[in-house]
């Protein structure tokens, strides 16, 4: 097993790192508020670290776990620290009155992401389309991921078979568009149609 670092302590840094822990990863939480990352650290397994802000992560796989409006500040906070890391973004990028996304014409948040990180490091844009709750119920859930690295995607679809996900490729990282586009339609869904936020997507393949 490896060590993955998470960069936020909120509600999925919460979920994602529960899965990471349970599945016998060493989980590290990196926060600004180093009382939150203490916090969340003695919420998971024993064996949790934290690490400090701005610094290297340990983990060669780092989950950037915080608003999108956060992201691109995050970055810079870190900037060479984050050479050839594999970022997985987990950002649904939408407008606060749900009208759309805020992302420019063209791109994603993903893609704007990996605009702001070190050209060694490698954006994966996964986790976005699931409600941190419905994470945290240990399910095997389906967990779509978008990338132009083929090495780096095949090392976070390790990574989530690792953690039960069965990971399902959608292309390369101009399908992150699509896929916060999907972010933004099962927030509607749970609001309108569904009616409750215990809801996943799940592809049959026949």
């Amino acid at each position: 097993m490896s060590t993955i670092s998470i960069i936020g302590s909120g509600g999925m840094a919460t979920a994602i790192g529960g899965r990471i822990a349970k599945a016998g990863h060493t989980v590290e939480v990196v926060s600004r508020d180093l009382a939150k990352a203490q916090a969340l650290a003695d919420k998971l397994a024993s064996g949790t670290i934290t690490g400090t802000y701005g610094a290297t992560p340990v983990g060669d796989i780092v989950i950037l776990a915080v608003p999108y409006t956060h992201a691109l500040a995050v970055l810079a906070d870190f900037g060479k620290a984050l050479d050839g890391k594999v970022i997985i973004d987990i950002t649904n990028p939408v407008a606060p009155d749900l009208s759309g996304l805020i992302t420019p014409h063209g791109s994603s948040g993903a893609q704007e992401i990996a605009k702001g990180a070190p050209a060694s490091a490698h954006v994966v844009k996964a986790f976005n389309t699931v409600f941190g709750h419905v994470l945290a119920q240990d399910q095997r859930l389906d967990a779509f991921m978008a990338a132009d690295d083929a090495h780096a995607k095949a090392r976070v679809s390790i990574f989530l078979e690792s953690l039960g996900l069965r990971p399902l490729d959608v292309g390369g990282l101009q399908m992150a568009q699509t896929l916060e586009s999907l972010g933004l339609m099962m927030i509607g869904l749970a609001k309108n149609g569904a009616g409750t936020w215990d809801i996943a997507l799940h592809v049959d393949i026949g």
